[in-house]
């Protein structure tokens, strides 16, 4: 389970992607094309958006694929299962949206986090936020988020929103 929550979050991390396009992953949605590896996630409207695997995200997959039994099962299988509470072991079952927001809830409270702030959806705006402070394109980063509009893009941006030292310092009162 482990494993799988760490996997999971990485995934939401790396791949800016909606949880529940993350949930409803099956096996064959996370592919290789012969250079690298994709996830292709069902989006809002019924569309497909593929997006790479970066190279740590690709060896964690493995590790998960591998531990958790997926190697050769048919591609419609769930790449993410739930868990039998007291047994601690996966089951056949697809992971759901809720059930995805809870492993985000106990593992953002074993780690100190304030669970009721953080929400699946804050790895996708964090995510977005990161990029653009480094200077990513918008217009990738609205690709990346499968945004059609630029507008809600923009709804991401949180990099002209903090308030820093020599803002505070231009006071004059």
């Amino acid at each position: 389970m482990a494993l799988r929550d760490l996997t999971l979050l990485m995934v939401l991390t790396y791949t800016a992607a909606r949880a529940g396009a993350v949930a409803k992953l099956k096996l064959g949605d996370y592919y290789s094309d012969g250079t690298q590896w994709w996830f292709r996630f069902g989006e809002k409207g019924g569309k497909l958006h593929l997006v790479p695997a970066r190279h740590n995200l690709q060896l964690q997959m493995a590790a998960y694929i591998e531990a958790a039994g997926l190697a050769g099962q048919p591609d419609k299988a769930p790449l993410f299962r739930s868990a039998r509470k007291r047994k601690r072991a996966l089951t056949d079952r697809p992971i759901t949206g809720n059930d995805l927001l809870r492993i985000v809830k106990r593992r953002l409270k074993a780690a100190g986090l304030p669970e009721k702030t953080f929400t699946c959806h804050s790895f996708r705006a964090t995510t977005a936020t990161d990029l653009l402070k480094h200077d990513v394109p918008r217009e990738q980063v609205q690709y990346l988020l499968g945004h059609s509009d630029a507008r809600t893009t923009d709804l991401y941006n949180r990099t002209n929103k903090e308030v820093s030292r020599n803002v505070v310092d231009q006071i004059s009162i």
